[in-house]
């Protein structure tokens, strides 16, 4: 037996593959429906991964759990916006509170699995999504394809998102996940976080990035939201994007969880892009249980942002990768 396998399995009418780390002792789960993740594991058999508990919720998607977001991460203001001077409603017919674009198109849509296999370094499974066509979604006319590759190894977790525009016009794409992880069994309040980050990303009551300069503060200007050293999370509220993200001296930037009770430290990676944190207070169970540490290519909004434009834009036949992850207990 080689000290990784991968395992080819079903969560009610959904079809998942596991991935084994033998030994280790870690693992994980994912499900072709939208690419989510429904179970990670540290070496200690504790649950990571504050998931969909059943295929119920899975179908419904309450909260966005381990939402892989394409062609966009978080919120559209008023589901509206231009590209190349054309004017875009992502939402047409609504009004008032119903005009919403939140966390892309492809929650609730199925992934073709393309390979997965394992050997003794690494497991592996390959998923596409090829439904993103002009026709397809409202106010985006444009044909992405969408293809993530999780890979389990000595290390953890790697997340290779991949965007190729398939179209014969640019397009604005980039890509968020979106996880809740728990590293021990309390509230969030007695763990300790640690973000890399020098800015803030200010918002307005819709949680849309304000315009320009005006969306960038220092993190000093707000030390309850300052996590440069890890400290503990305390009473505060946070659902607060970061940017001016420093990486080490191997390139990624890492932000931490850690439960001082048990010891047991988390961490999330990525090669750039923003860092968001949530810390669940307004999910539909299990409030401050757990804290999402979401990496994102740009900032929410990026659509309608001028100091985003270059950083979405994929011209056509052009591709992308967003490489993010998880370093495991």
């Amino acid at each position: 037996m080689t000290r990784f396998s991968s395992v080819q399995d079903g969560w009610g009418s959904y079809p998942l593959v596991q991935l084994l780390d033998h030994a280790s002792g870690r693992q994980l789960k994912v499900a072709l429906h939208g690419a989510t993740l429904l179970s990670l594991t540290g070496s200690d058999g504790f649950e990571l991964a504050d998931a969909y508990r059943d295929a119920d919720e899975l179908q419904r998607r309450p909260s966005s759990r381990f939402a892989a977001m394409a062609p966009f991460a978080n919120r559209i203001a008023d589901a509206r916006y231009d590209w190349d001077g054309v004017a875009q409603d992502m939402a047409p017919g609504l009004a008032g509170a119903d005009r919403v674009a939140r966390h892309g198109f492809l929650r609730s849509t199925d992934y073709e699995l393309v390979e997965t296999a394992a050997d003794d370094h690494s497991a592996w499974l390959l998923l596409r999504s090829q439904v993103i066509r002009p026709g397809v979604f409202a106010g985006y006319p444009h044909a992405v394809d969408i293809e993530i590759r999780f890979t389990l190894d000595a290390a953890g977790l790697t997340v290779d998102a991949g965007m190729r525009n398939v179209g014969e016009t640019s397009a604005p794409c980039f890509f968020g996940w979106h996880p809740y992880f728990r590293v021990g069994g309390t509230a969030v309040d007695s763990w300790l976080l640690q973000v890399p980050a020098e800015t803030l990303v200010k918002v307005d009551a819709d949680n849309i990035p304000l315009p320009g300069e005006q969306a960038l503060a220092p993190v000093a200007s707000r030390p309850e939201l300052d996590f440069r050293q890890a400290h503990a999370i305390g009473p505060v509220h946070i659902d607060q994007g970061y940017t001016g993200l420093q990486a080490d001296a191997d390139g990624r930037i890492r932000s931490r969880l850690r439960d001082p009770a048990s010891g047991r430290e988390l961490v999330v990676w990525q090669e750039g892009g923003i860092m968001l944190v949530f810390t669940a207070d307004t999910v539909a169970r299990d409030v401050r249980r757990s804290v999402a540490l979401e990496p994102m290519e740009s900032l929410a909004n990026a659509f309608n942002r001028a100091d985003c434009a270059e950083a979405v834009r994929l011209e056509a036949g052009a591709e992308r990768h967003f490489v993010f992850g998880v370093e495991l207990p």
